[in-house]
């Protein structure tokens, strides 16, 4: 079979993020399977027009403005394909008008109020109208996504047939549990692009409340982006410079020893399509505190594998921390509970049933919801 993914960025992308990890990962699974996969994306500098990564052949074409108009005319001179898979992020690709072929949209997130953190008005206002209204002209093409939270905003915005498939990890659980006892210094840590939606500025205000509070603590800040100078520069007025580490992007095997050795992974995002972080730390035996919102409050379960404050604020998020220092026991539990439920996540569960159903609809067995 053959299948397509339109994308607004690919894995080699410098702005790719968890996103594009998790469509690599059901990609290439395909690939594997023995099908002929195709990534199309707009180019990007240094971009080369076309690579092959994992068994997915990458096409680059046109600039983010042209890229549709390119993408139709590459597409009219393949072979037909079997299925199309139009990801949304924010803008779509408009394919089940001119595909000719089974066509499905795939959705992380619905953005919604993650436009006011990238334009001013009126584009942040623009943004959110023509997605609520894209999802409205899509309302018959059937969607997947990773968690309920989305599957209920679309569903607000008129889509009928939504089905969910949960995203995987690479990571993997630590084939045993060591001691990690909840004391002082507690160590805290930030796994995440840093960007305006991420919000890690409010990780550091919430070490703010924790050390006020005289709790002696560190935050660990993994990643890079655009916002880092700024963080850095709070870090300081905030007189934490001695408690805040940022260690820029890390390769995987150093990401897992910091998130091994850390008590708790912070995680204040506006709201995400599902926390893939929050798995990949829970693969290393440490629960996460999150805020209440979209997504996170699916990957975390409060009390359960980790902590969800009661409100997007720094001091809920430090509350919920201090409360826990308090409960030691409790610890434990979420520790042993994260580790067992994060084995669940785990590409080599969640890519077969995922495979079969992909397959499944590119031969035109239509998804009922899930």
């Amino acid at each position: 079979m053959r299948f397509l993914m339109l994308n607004w960025r690919d894995p080699r992308n410098p702005l790719a993020g968890g996103a594009e990890r998790v469509t690599l990962g059901y990609l290439a699974a395909l690939a594997g399977r023995g099908h002929e996969v195709f990534w199309f994306s707009p180019v990007f500098p240094g971009a080369t027009p076309e690579e092959t990564i994992d068994g997915v052949r990458i096409v680059r074409r046109g600039s983010v403005g042209y890229s549709i108009l390119h993408a139709i005319r590459w597409y009219w001179q393949q072979p037909k394909f079997d299925l199309v898979i139009d990801q949304h992020h924010g803008i779509p690709w408009y394919a089940p008008w001119w595909c000719r072929t089974h066509c499905i949209a795939y959705v992380h997130e619905v953005l919604g109020p993650i436009w006011d953190s990238f334009y001013r008005w009126p584009w942040n206002v623009i943004g959110r109208t023509q997605e609520r209204w894209t999802h409205w002209l899509y309302r018959n093409v059937p969607f997947w996504t990773a968690c309920e939270s989305t599957r209920d905003d679309l569903h607000a915005h008129g889509v009928r047939s939504i089905s969910i498939i949960r995203y995987g990890v690479h990571t993997v659980a630590l084939p045993q549990l060591d001691p990690k006892p909840l004391m002082e210094p507690l160590r805290l840590i930030a796994v995440s692009r840093l960007a305006p939606n991420k919000r890690v500025d409010q990780a550091i205000r919430a070490l703010r409340v924790l050390v006020g509070q005289r709790m002696d603590a560190s935050l660990t800040i993994v990643g890079s982006g655009g916002s880092e100078n700024e963080l850095r520069q709070l870090a300081c007025d905030l007189e934490l410079q001695s408690r805040v580490t940022f260690t820029g992007s890390l390769p995987e095997e150093e990401k897992d020893r910091r998130l091994r050795e850390s008590h708790f992974l912070l995680h204040t995002s506006l709201r995400e399509g599902w926390g893939l972080n929050v798995i990949e730390a829970n693969a290393m035996g440490t629960p996460a505190a999150v805020y209440p919102v979209k997504g996170l409050i699916e990957s975390t379960l409060h009390e359960q594998t980790g902590l969800v404050a009661a409100a997007e604020t720094p001091e809920a998020l430090a509350e919920i921390l201090i409360q826990c220092v308090r409960r030691p026991a409790a610890y434990d539990r979420y520790r042993v509970n994260a580790w067992e439920r994060a084995k669940t996540f785990h590409w080599s569960r969640i890519l077969p049933p995922a495979c079969e159903w992909l397959e499944a609809v590119g031969q035109g067995k239509m998804p009922s919801e899930h």
